[in-house]
């Protein structure tokens, strides 16, 4: 098993969420598809002013969720990688963003933004879902979980580029905390934002791999584009629904 420089079981991931895109914009009242958005010019710098911040890693793996928006951030990023020669990038639907249901009642831009961040609020709460007929945050969580662990299993790396959404994100940093569900609500994700999680693994007893013995928070949340936030008063969900 390969490890980081240093250490004897720990591998890293560079989780990011994808760049700003608009969801009303005119491509998509053209299609009425929301999973083929793409990024806006926004979204496109964002995502190379990440990449520039990571463009001296040197990664083993890049995937994403398989979505325009994310195939297009990961792109962005590698772009601007010095081992970019060598990066072949892969897809994982598991990662896709949580499916939501019907909104009642929003009449506006900031109404959506404010129903969404209350979905977020009562994840936690038995058989809650991402608006009526969405997805279970539970099920959400268990895919997205079982994506990073299959990815964890997998031999010969150590230093991982995972390109995700919001909801997704927030998933897995509830995960990595322990209190799951519970605590996706205190975390903001801003468009192409990076996280860094280190692993500490370990063989399996009975010989059949690793497992994860310890889960760590490296880094949260970073904005290369803007790392002090300065301005950036809005949340995540407040300013992907503001219009341009």
């Amino acid at each position: 098993m390969h490890a980081l420089p240093g250490t004897t079981g720990r591998r890293r991931i560079y989780l990011m969420r994808h760049g700003h895109v608009d969801y009303f914009s005119e491509e998509v009242a053209r299609t009425g598809s929301l999973r083929d958005v793409p990024l806006t010019q926004l979204g496109r710098d964002e995502a190379t002013a990440s990449g520039k911040a990571l463009s001296h890693v040197a990664f083993d793996i890049v995937l994403s969720s398989g979505l325009p928006r994310t195939r297009e951030t990961l792109a962005h990023v590698i772009a601007e990688n010095e081992g970019r020669a060598t990066l072949a990038a892969e897809a994982d639907p598991r990662l896709e963003e949580i499916h939501g249901g019907r909104i009642f009642g929003a009449r506006s831009r900031r109404e959506i933004a404010t129903a969404m961040t209350f979905q977020f609020e009562k994840a936690h709460e038995e058989g809650a879902t991402m608006f009526e007929g969405g997805e279970a945050f539970a099920d959400a969580l268990a895919r997205a979980r079982c994506a990073i662990e299959d990815l964890l299993h997998r031999p010969q790396w150590h230093t991982a580029l995972v390109v995700a959404h919001e909801g997704t994100n927030r998933l897995l940093l509830g995960w990595m905390t322990g209190a799951n569900l519970a605590a996706i609500r205190a975390f903001e994700q801003d468009t192409a934002c990076i996280n860094i999680l280190d692993f500490d693994l370990v063989p399996r007893a009975d010989g059949g791999g690793v497992e994860i013995e310890r889960k760590m928070i490296k880094a949260l949340n970073l904005t290369p584009y803007n790392y002090a936030k300065a301005g950036m008063n809005l949340t995540s969900l407040e300013r992907i629904f503001e219009r341009l």
